[in-house]
């Protein structure tokens, strides 16, 4: 058994996620070895040139705002963090580490040495701070959290503190737009310009000319609302520099657009990267699904999760902005110093999710929260979609949801990421999902990530979510966390007891 940190541990009676109120709570693609292909803030590549010939006094905040307000999209961190010049004075502050008892089928020493490993990447400097939870049948197996919050005084994870979980929100957009798939107000095969005649007269984009001016057609046919879930639509995200699409999706500051409707307007005038229904493609489309939601139900997409998930299910401090009153508890985001390595804190606008800083709310990107409210989330997913009594979806739903959509022979990640096919990665609706047995996962898993480096999945066969925190930008993060995780969590399980 591998030893524990050299942190406080504390140890207390095991307690059932309940109706009690939580005030604590990829691109991430689901391969956890992957550098987090999430897109890039809005001119990144631009804001990092300046940012390293100017200081940030002579560049001026006031510029800088312009260039990345509204919390978009955050991988422009990993340039970003590249840009500080100094390492902030190390902190002393001691970190905190709090796990729940196990009971079976979990025995207490695999979730010790789940804890433990979880610790290390505190204690040998990958991340700042972390924070993890293990639940089946509503259970908490384990809740855990160790390191600090914020740098400036280093105050601790706590329970209520709460994360930018970027990528993380696409799940929930999903699950929102299946609630109003459930009540007939779309089709999986409507397309897209049903709801969006924006959408009449997309094009495809076919390469180059000779001259180097775009090659454009018709495309064949308009996306379904099934290829928005499953990113097989063919929409861009300005995720690839050099990429026609991605750089006018930069080019036209798309994620900088004041509203929902103007980036539907915006996104309009892009060519398709690629035919509907080909192959997948990490994109725009669960933002898309963001702006139906809105146009079905009538209401901002803020309000309508509030009403219909975030409020169901007891998820009190997940919204697209973190309130005064609670921004104490708001975790820094840090990135590795240039020269050093060493994680330092990134005071960016842009990371910053103040109300009058946020551009639309994103479906894709755009949502904060605690790891409380996202276990309550992952967990009615585990358990069919409801939770303490309370139904968000119908067990088919759910399912229907982690059911691969791809096109025979196309797996996540042949775009720009470094996915083994034989890794068994498929997708389904807003979820990556474990088509095979594989080292750490089980089949039917489905799970995703966000830029900042959190991480979930979801095994709905034993009933068990896990959800993993950190705030962590940069090529360099050893993302091997999520794996290992999940690896520690089956090891950690005693079969023979059952479930």
């Amino acid at each position: 058994m591998p030893s524990k940190p050299s942190a406080s541990w504390m140890r207390i009676s095991p307690v059932r996620m309940g109706r009690r109120r939580f005030v604590s709570v990829i691109d991430p693609v689901w391969q956890p070895e992957h550098r987090d292909s999430t897109p890039f803030l809005p001119n990144w590549r631009a804001a990092a040139s300046y940012l390293r010939e100017k200081t940030w006094e002579k560049a001026g905040m006031r510029h800088f705002k312009r260039q990345m307000a509204g919390g978009i999209l955050a991988l422009g961190g990993l340039a970003l963090a590249a840009c500080v010049s100094a390492p902030a004075a190390p902190q002393t502050a001691a970190p905190v580490a709090v796990a729940v008892a196990p009971q079976p089928p979990f025995s207490p020493e695999g979730i010790a040495a789940l804890e433990a490993k979880m610790a290390s990447y505190v204690d040998e400097g990958t991340v700042k701070g972390i924070a993890t939870r293990l639940v089946q049948n509503g259970e908490i197996i384990s809740d855990f959290r160790h390191g600090i919050r914020r740098e400036a005084d280093g105050a601790p994870v706590e329970e209520d503190t709460i994360w930018r979980i970027y990528s993380m929100s696409k799940p929930v957009t999903g699950v929102g737009l299946m609630i109003l798939w459930e009540e007939g107000k779309f089709q999986m095969d409507d397309p897209v310009t049903k709801y969006f005649p924006e959408f009449e007269g997309l094009q495809v984009f076919k390469g180059l000319d000779a001259d180097g001016n775009p090659i454009l057609a018709p495309v064949s046919r308009p996306p379904t609302v099934q290829e928005l879930m499953s990113h097989t639509a063919g929409f861009g995200y300005g995720l690839a520099p050099g990429n026609y699409v991605d750089d006018k999706f930069r080019e036209l500051e798309v994620f900088q657009s004041p509203d929902a409707d103007e980036m539907i307007r915006r996104v309009a005038t892009i060519p398709l990267k690629h035919e509907p229904g080909v192959t997948w493609d990490y994109s725009i489309s669960v933002d898309i699904q963001g702006a139906l939601i809105e146009r079905l139900s009538g209401q901002s997409l803020g309000e309508f999760l509030e009403a219909r998930v975030f409020a169901p299910l007891g998820m009190v401090d997940t919204a697209f902005f973190v309130p005064d009153e609670k921004y104490d508890r708001f975790s820094d985001v840090w990135g590795p110093n240039q020269e050093t390595g060493e994680l330092v804190p990134l005071p960016m606008p842009g990371f910053q999710y103040r109300k009058d800083t946020i551009a639309f709310e994103g479906g894709g990107h755009g949502l904060v929260g605690t790891l409380g409210d996202y276990a309550r989330f992952t967990d009615m997913l585990a358990q069919g979609g409801t939770l303490d009594g309370v139904q968000v979806l119908k067990p088919e739903t759910v399912a229907l949801m982690a059911t691969n959509f791809l096109p025979e022979g196309v797996f996540i990640g042949h775009n720009g990421t470094t996915t083994d096919p034989n890794a068994g990665g498929g997708f389904g609706l807003d979820f990556a999902v474990i088509l095979k047995d594989g080292e750490a996962y089980p089949k039917g898993a489905f799970m995703w990530g966000g830029a900042a480096g959190t991480w979930f999945w979801v095994d709905p066969v034993n009933k068990i979510s896990f959800v993993g925190m950190i705030q962590v930008f940069g090529g360099s993060l050893d993302r091997s966390m999520r794996t290992e995780s999940a690896k520690l969590v089956y090891g950690a399980m005693d079969t023979s007891q059952g479930n």
